[in-house]
């Protein structure tokens, strides 16, 4: 599928009273997601903003989609918990305008109506079910300040709860171009879910790899990826929890830090190294690693076998690490359609 950079905005956007003391005002960006929700909310500042508060928490919204079709009632509980909080912050700050945007999972249930209207009645925040093009634009323009424009081409991957995502970009002349983008409907839940613990297994692992590397050959065919890579005429952006998570193990965090891990490189060598260690461990010794945790462990595996895959695929041999993307895209293009690029204040 092809996307354009200049694709239109779709609705719902919620605007809310702007701030009395006459600085610049507060934009909220909420992304559903199908593994967690995350809030980020931010004044515009130069050219992009500066971030006045966050908040993410695992909520599992997809778990038991892949078998049922639907939302279960207490994964859409769980969600809600932490929407509540989310509206108590859109409150706080005095937010002028925000969007809620939910991706895969809400794409695929078949009750996303009674979650959606219940959202809407008990918080008033409208939720906007995007499709995979959306998605895969906002993604990318959260993440364009992390590419290095003299290299000519751009690969960029989330791996999501319910999908992955993949965007590939011509850079030149300062400037970079989405040329086409593709979904895959699997991620680190849906996988999860499907494998259950066998993921331990190396059999069951490489065939997870085996799949997943199988669902991007089109993809890497159409816009002859491989040969780009091949040349040298390629860099790799990775956002995704996966992702940031092995860039925190390697640097040896005792917790994860955003701000020394976004942006970080990783060669493919030392993922390698780090999948292999991780793979070898049992779930509460996963869940014991510094920057994973018990919400993560479960998902861990699943998210490594993707990232192999891609990897593989496309032995670019380096990726930059991103943690930011969805959110920053929907921020970035609030700002730009209300106020334009602030003075910085």
């Amino acid at each position: 599928m092809q996307q354009s950079e200049t694709a239109p905005l779709s609705r719902p956007v919620t605007e809310r009273s702007k701030p009395a003391h006459g600085g610049p005002p507060a934009f909220a960006a909420i992304d559903i997601g199908t593994s967690s929700c995350r809030i980020l909310i931010a004044r515009p500042k130069n050219q992009g903003f500066c971030v006045i508060d966050s908040y993410a928490r695992n909520v599992r919204l997809g778990e038991g989609l892949v078998a049922n079709g639907v939302l279960s009632d207490q994964a859409m509980d769980r969600a809600l918990e932490v929407l509540t909080v989310c509206a108590q912050k859109i409150d706080h700050h005095k937010v002028a305008h925000m969007r809620a945007v939910a991706t895969e999972a809400c794409r695929r249930a078949g009750n996303i109506g009674a979650f959606v209207s219940r959202v809407k009645r008990e918080l008033d925040i409208d939720i906007d079910v995007i499709d995979t093009e959306e998605e895969a634009r906002l993604a990318i323009a959260g993440c364009l300040p992390l590419l290095t424009r003299d290299v000519p081409h751009g690969l960029v991957f989330d791996i999501g709860g319910g999908s992955t995502q993949l965007i590939w970009l011509g850079c030149r002349n300062g400037n970079a171009e989405v040329i086409g983008t593709h979904s895959i409907p699997n991620g680190v839940v849906s996988l999860t879910e499907r494998y259950g613990n066998r993921l331990g297994d190396p059999l069951a692992y490489d065939t997870c790899v085996a799949e997943m590397a199988g669902a991007v050959k089109e993809f890497c065919m159409l816009h002859g990826i491989a040969d780009a890579v091949a040349r040298g005429e390629v860099q790799m952006i990775g956002t995704s929890g996966t992702v940031t998570t092995l860039a925190g193990i390697e640097m040896g965090l005792e917790r994860y830090i955003r701000s020394q891990v976004d942006g970080a490189s990783m060669s493919f060598d030392r993922i390698g190294t780090l999948t292999e260690f991780l793979r070898c461990l049992e779930l509460p010794q996963l869940a014991a690693q510094p920057c994973i945790g018990e919400d993560r462990a479960e998902l861990m595996l699943a998210g490594c076998a993707i990232l192999e895959a891609i990897c593989t695929c496309w032995p670019v041999g380096r990726l930059k690490v991103a943690d930011r993307g969805l959110r920053e895209g929907i921020l970035l293009d609030l700002i730009h359609r209300h106020d334009g690029p602030a003075d910085g204040r």
